[in-house]
């Protein structure tokens, strides 16, 4: 055939049969996904976990034992593997709650006051003296205390600690920090002082109550690349059951649903792991966890972060507050520390040809990125991120028993999920490997 400047041959039998079969093939691809992550689906999931039987899904509470048994049903219902091989979905850990009951302390023969000392332990009493094999560590002013706290409590050491003076305003966050500790041998002693004490003795008592948790975590095998490590993460923790909110207003409604934060970032994940799990052709192992005691200082996160060797991660997905219009309307969310990796720039071109959009946070000043499980991950130069769409400076339902189903938008929560399966194609199928975080960049 003749179309002016050009000649086009007729097609020959087999190229039409070719083209009809790409045509198919690339049609069968689109409908799957509308097939496999669907309203329906993510609707049921959502009901479920913020219904009044989770009972808030509160940490150490009997509703998110019943939570984390139907987030375990789901994924065995949907053929993953459990971690290790250790035939159940359940990753267990001890927290110890100690409860202060006493200190004691002097240095250089001179007794201290009790509010310079604060005590990091997991025994119901401890004498300790110079002579006791504390390795004794100075935290100076213009530090970042957070940093070398979590340092410290990594290190499996006992340790004496010189605090500067300067972070006595501090109290009240370390107070918080030993509210809920790993189980472990190893003693944390923190003296505010300007000195340097050659001789010491302290003594506490505390009652200890063991806690016990467990994140839930489904794993779904590479097929080439089984020890490069890919995950996709939601919180389901939220507040539990409260006669008073946090302003001490009399509730109506005691139970916080908590259906946005994060039972919505749960089910996105859960119905990704189906969604990836029918497909079947990641090259990557793809780990799925829903992860316990964020909202009392990210716990979960924390305990599975040390399961793993951080260079074997390539990336994290971690999903929170999805279940509205981000600021820029639907089909668009913001990625968590954008600029930190090239993510979220991976992300995006693989999303080319379609209409949605991943945005770097919009809200800087509120360190989100810091305030999601995905925090601990980052901390060690994983690519980890939050997706979210939640307008966290005016959002009328954060933290309020009003967070319920009713206000979940399903249309376009499906949407963001069906783009982070889309676009995190090159990531799980081991052709787009993210850059590193620069730890010495962050807090």
């Amino acid at each position: 055939m003749d179309y002016g400047l050009f000649t086009i041959s007729p097609m020959k039998k087999n190229d039409l049969l070719l083209v009809a079969f790409l045509i198919l093939s690339l049609n069968s691809f689109a409908q799957k996904i509308e097939d496999l992550i669907t309203e329906k689906e993510m609707a049921r999931i959502e009901k479920i976990l913020s219904s009044d039987e989770m009972e808030g899904r509160r940490t150490f509470t009997k509703g998110i034992d019943k939570a984390a048994a139907f987030i375990a049903d789901e994924f065995k219902k949907t053929g993953l593997q459990t971690w290790n091989n250790s035939g159940s979905y359940l990753q267990q850990f001890l927290m110890i709650r100690p409860k202060f009951i006493s200190v004691t302390a002097s240095v250089d023969g001179v007794s201290v006051d009790s509010k310079d000392v604060i005590v990091f332990t997991c025994q119901p009493e401890i004498k300790v003296t110079e002579k006791s094999g504390y390795e004794k560590v100075t935290i100076g002013k213009g530090a970042n205390l957070g940093t070398e706290i979590r340092k410290l409590m990594s290190a499996n050491k006992n340790y004496f600690v010189l605090l500067d003076t300067s972070y006595k305003g501090s109290m009240q966050g370390l107070t918080r920090m030993k509210s809920a500790l790993f189980k472990t041998d190893y003693n944390l002693i923190f003296l505010f002082t300007t000195s340097d004490p050659k001789t010491y003795a302290i003594e506490s008592k505390h009652e200890i109550t063991e806690l016990p948790a467990a994140n839930v975590v489904g794993v779904l095998p590479g097929k080439s690349k089984k020890n490069e490590y890919v995950i996709f993460s939601g919180h389901y923790d939220h507040l539990g059951i409260m006669g008073k909110d946090r302003n001490g207003n009399v509730q109506t409604d005691s139970i916080f649903n908590g259906a946005n934060d994060d039972a919505a970032g749960t089910t996105a994940m859960m119905v990704l792991a189906q969604y990836f799990k029918a497909i079947n052709n990641n090259e990557r192992t793809l780990i799925f966890v829903a992860f316990t005691a964020e909202e009392v200082g990210g716990y979960g996160s924390t305990y599975f972060s040390r399961q793993f060797n951080p260079e074997q991660v390539m990336a994290m997905f971690n999903i929170e507050m999805i279940g509205s219009e981000s600021k820029w309307g639907k089909n668009s969310a913001f990625i968590t520390g954008y600029e930190k990796t090239d993510m979220g720039k991976i992300l995006q071109s693989n999303l080319e040809g379609t209409d949605f959009t991943f945005y770097p946070d919009p809200y800087p000043t509120q360190q989100l990125f810091y305030r999601s499980d995905n925090a601990t991950l980052a901390r060690l130069g994983v690519p980890a991120h939050t997706i979210s769409t939640t307008k966290i400076d005016v959002d009328p339902y954060y933290h309020k028993a009003s967070d319920e189903f009713s206000t979940i938008d399903i249309d376009n929560m499906t949407r963001i999920i069906r783009a982070i399966a889309l676009s995190s194609k090159g990531i799980v199928s081991g052709k787009d490997t993210p850059s590193r975080v620069n730890t010495s960049d962050l807090r």
